[in-house]
């Protein structure tokens, strides 16, 4: 019987269980895949902790995935049986060797486009482009502030900006991890453990801040990075892997400063069918042209919680996979 990972309740890594998931034939609009692999993000460790409550009726984790299409409802147009697809969004459920949802989900993979690599990288890719061209459109020559610029979306944030042409500065939080960065394309490292990182942006971006900042660290970051941004510049806070993030006053944000701070989500953009549509066609085109998301840690599905455990305590570099 095919295997899954479900959390017995909110918990660390040991409410993780394996779990038999039986196959269930495909309903009205819906597809069965057998999956070769799932990405791991930190939005699992949110569900996982309780920080995100699980959705009624939802125990397996994992927003995104790729694998084969095995079964389809006869309504189902433009699939068949034997495509290589990858998906992102709800409901949760990649954590598993084959699931069954929604057809128009799925996204078909161009030729050339590996399953390992899709699998990897519709999470933090749709996150880059929600980022990189609806929060805040970046344009050529723009300097745009990325923070864990060593982590999976902090490279993948780094490489689409400058495949637009922007200027990149990274923060790592160690010197061990800066050459990651760099490799990834950021034009200057610095690390966020110093105490004149701020400064030290302000002056390498024209001695007036970023035009944007992404921040996925949380905690105390955020309101340091206000001060990295310039005028009528963007601040995106994508996640608190340092911890809950204190509240910002809205004085923080307005003069001298006059900045705008936006908290997106990709799985609410996702759950926009034309923004769906439009931004996976942009990231398949991204990977089919030779965009690279390097995978830095690689577990079986059955080592899940070990994957998690190595996530949350910052032992992993890049994209972190479960493979089927």
């Amino acid at each position: 019987m095919p295997l899954a990972i479900a959390v017995t309740g909110p918990g660390g890594p040991e409410a993780m269980k394996a779990v038999d998931l039986p196959a269930t034939d495909p309903g009205p609009g819906q597809a069965r895949i057998r999956q070769s692999i799932s990405g791991v993000n930190f939005v699992d460790i949110y569900v996982r902790s309780g920080l995100y409550p699980l959705p009624p009726g939802q125990s397996v984790l994992g927003f995104e995935g790729a694998g084969v299409v095995e079964a389809l409802a006869a309504d189902v147009d433009g699939l068949k049986v034997g495509d290589r697809v990858a998906y992102i969004g709800h409901p949760l459920g990649s954590y598993a060797e084959v699931r069954t949802l929604s057809a128009a989900r799925l996204v078909k993979l161009p030729e050339g486009v590996s399953e390992r690599v899709a699998g990897s990288t519709m999470l933090r890719g749709l996150t880059a482009h929600m980022v990189l061209q609806k929060v805040y459109p970046v344009k050529a020559g723009e300097w745009v502030l990325v923070h864990a610029g060593a982590g999976g979306l902090g490279q993948l944030v780094t490489r689409l900006a400058k495949r637009i042409g922007a200027n990149v500065i990274a923060t790592v939080g160690s010197e061990a991890k800066a050459g990651f960065a760099y490799e990834a394309g950021a034009d200057i490292v610095l690390l966020h453990t110093s105490e004149d990182w701020v400064e030290e942006t302000r002056r390498i971006a024209d001695r007036r801040g970023v035009h944007l900042a992404v921040d996925g660290i949380g905690g105390t970051m955020l309101s340091q990075t206000l001060a990295a941004v310039r005028p009528f510049g963007m601040v995106a806070s994508l996640g608190q892997a340092a911890g809950p993030i204190p509240p910002i006053e809205i004085e923080e944000l307005t003069a001298p400063r006059a900045i705008a701070l936006s908290r997106p989500s990709v799985l609410t953009y996702a759950n926009d069918p034309e923004l769906y549509r439009q931004g996976t066609a942009a990231l398949m085109e991204h990977l089919r042209t030779g965009l690279i998301n390097p995978i830095g840690a690689e577990y079986e599905l059955k080592d899940a919680a070990r994957a998690h455990a190595d996530l949350e305590a910052g032992r992993t570099t890049a994209s972190v996979v479960l493979t089927m």
